[in-house]
C-alpha cells in the first residue's frame, strides 16, 4: 500500500472511532508522522533532513484551519470592510473590527480556500495590491480609533500575476511595511500556516510575531529556493532545511517572539490550537497595550534592528 493511501486509511479510522466515542488522534498523528519521516528517509537517505520539510508539508494541509477560522474562532461581533479605495476589494484579505476578549480590535486575515472553488475566490491565498491598500486603510483607521490590530497570516506570497505587477504590487507592500512601522497602536501578527516571502512580510511589521507550531516562515519558498540554487525542485525538502524556516528556528535566531504548540496536529486538533492562541494574544496584548506610545514605537524599531545581530 503506498503511503498516501495508509495515511487515507489511518484518517478513517480515526473518523470511525469518533463516532463511536474512542479517542486514537494522538496514535494516528504519531503514525502519520513516521510515515512521513520514513518516506523522507527512503528518497533522501539521511535522518534529520525531513524535520523542516515536515513542518512545510503540515502548514500546507487541506484540513489544517485557515485564517478565517482563527478569526471566527477568536473575534466576536465582528463587521467586515470591503475595499481599498483605490480600485476594487480583494476577497483574499478579510479585514474588519470585533471583539477579542472584549477588547475592540481590528481583524486583518489572509483567506485560504478548503476546497478548489473556494481556492479559486480567495486566489489560492495570494493577495493582489488591492489587498495590502486595504490592509493599511484598516490599519490606519485602527490608530485613528487606537484599537489593537491582529493579523493572521497563511499565505505563500503576494500574487505574481501580470494585473498584480500592473496595480504596484511592489509599491503596495513597499507602503505597508514603510507605513506599519510607525504606526501608532499595538499590533500582534500570527504565522497560522505559511509564511511566504514579502507577501507575509508586508502584514508582519508589528510588536510581537507569534506562529503556530507547524507554521514556517521564509523569503522564498522551498521548492523556489531548490530550483534557484540546485536547479532540481525535488530537493526541495533539502532546501527547507538550509532555510532555518521553521517556528523553533526563527525563536532562536530572534525573528519571532513565541511559539504556540499544536501537540496533536491543529489539522487534527484545532480546539488546543485556538486555545492556546487565545491565551498568548492576552498575555502579549496586555503588555503591549501598557505601553506607551513612545514605548511602544521605540520597542518596535528595536525588534527589526536586532534581527541579523544574534
Amino acid at each position: 500500500m503506498k503511503d498516501n493511501d495508509l495515511i487515507k486509511k489511518l484518517i478513517s479510522l480515526n473518523e470511525k472511532a469518533k463516532k463511536h466515542g474512542i479517542n486514537i488522534t494522538k496514535e494516528i498523528f504519531n503514525l502519520e508522522k513516521k510515515i512521513n519521516i520514513a518516506r523522507a528517509i527512503r528518497k533522501y537517505g539521511k535522518k534529520g533532513k525531513e524535520d523542516a520539510w515536515e513542518h512545510v508539508k503540515l502548514a500546507r494541509k487541506l484540513e489544517r484551519p485557515k485564517p478565517q477560522d482563527f478569526i471566527e474562532a477568536l473575534i466576536t461581533k465582528k463587521i467586515e470592510f470591503h475595499g481599498d479605495r483605490y480600485f476594487k476589494d480583494d476577497k483574499t484579505i478579510y479585514g474588519g473590527i470585533g471583539y477579542f476578549n472584549n477588547i475592540p480590535v481590528t481583524f486583518i486575515g489572509t483567506r485560504k480556500g478548503k476546497n478548489l472553488k473556494e481556492n479559486q475566490l480567495y486566489n489560492f491565498g495570494m493577495p493582489n495590491p488591492e489587498g495590502y491598500r486595504k490592509s493599511l486603510r484598516l490599519v490606519k483607521q485602527a490608530e485613528k480609533f487606537k484599537r489593537p490590530v491582529l493579523f493572521f497570516i497563511d499565505t505563500p506570497g503576494a500574487y505574481p500575476g501580470i494585473a498584480s505587477e500592473e496595480h504596484g504590487i511592489s509599491e503596495a507592500i513597499a507602503r505597508n511595511l514603510f507605513e506599519l512601522s510607525s504606526i501608532k497602536t499595538p499590533m500582534i501578527s500570527i504565522i497560522t500556516g505559511e509564511g511566504g516571502s514579502g507577501g507575509a512580510i508586508a502584514l508582519s511589521v508589528a510588536e510581537k510575531i507569534i506562529m503556530m507550531e507547524n507554521s514556517f516562515l521564509s523569503v522564498i519558498s522551498p521548492e523556489g529556493c531548490a530550483s534557484i540554487l540546485f536547479k532540481d525542485p525535488n530537493k526541495a525538502p533539502l532546501s527547507a532545511q538550509s532555510l532555518k524556516l521553521t517556528a523553533n528556528d526563527l525563536k532562536k535566531q530572534g525573528i519571532i517572539d513565541e511559539v504556540i504548540k499544536e501537540k496533536i496536529g491543529l489539522h487534527i486538533d484545532k480546539k488546543i490550537g485556538f486555545e492556546k492562541l487565545e491565551e498568548a494574544i492576552s498575555r502579549n496584548l496586555k503588555e503591549i497595550m501598557s505601553l506607551n506610545m513612545n514605548d511602544l514605537l521605540k520597542k518596535r524599531y528595536e525588534k527589526y534592528r536586532r534581527i541579523g545581530f544574534g
